[in-house]
């Protein structure tokens, strides 16, 4: 199973691809997509929505994992992340790639078993996890790498239901 995992945001937008076979798991690419604060949020959106269905057309992910929104303190944030969240799902959608969500909590316990785990913790997992010779840079893609392999452990246990 190639599994997408996706970190939201209007900046900068972490992907990470997991591929899950046999118990094992692979990070196969991973990548941010950018876009500039000088363009409006409109075509910021739009860059974000052709970048992400180039990257579904390219690697022809199984599934998507996708961080639950959650509220902060800052509204304006929380709301541009809900639109780049909503084109997000809808580049998956119309490519017919399900979509699973996750909250923080949930990624926090299936990597660390620690609901109160910190940034660099669920990093360093991550780092292990993969065997990789450093911390997956910026923090946007090692928490869509974090996602998709709360999928992987998630969707093993479910199966086993």
């Amino acid at each position: 199973m190639l599994v997408l995992g996706i970190d939201p945001g209007i900046a900068i937008t972490g992907i990470a691809l997991v591929l899950e076979e046999k118990g094992k798991v692979i990070l196969k690419h991973s990548d941010t997509i950018l876009t500039s604060s000088s363009s409006s949020s409109s075509l910021r959106l739009l860059k974000l929505h052709k970048s992400l269905t180039s990257l579904i057309r390219k690697y022809h992910p199984d599934v998507c994992a996708l961080e639950s929104l959650f509220w902060g303190t800052n509204t304006k944030t929380a709301l541009i992340v809900g639109q780049a969240r909503g084109v997000v799902q809808l580049a998956l959608c119309q490519n017919e790639i399900p979509i699973f969500e996750y909250t923080p909590l949930q990624v926090k316990m299936a990597l660390t078993g620690y609901g109160r785990a910190d940034k660099n913790q669920i990093q360093q997992m991550v780092k292990t996890i993969f065997k990789l010779p450093q911390i997956l840079t910026p923090d946007d893609v090692s928490d869509a790498a974090a996602i998709a392999l709360t999928h992987c452990f998630s969707y093993k246990v479910n199966n086993l239901k």
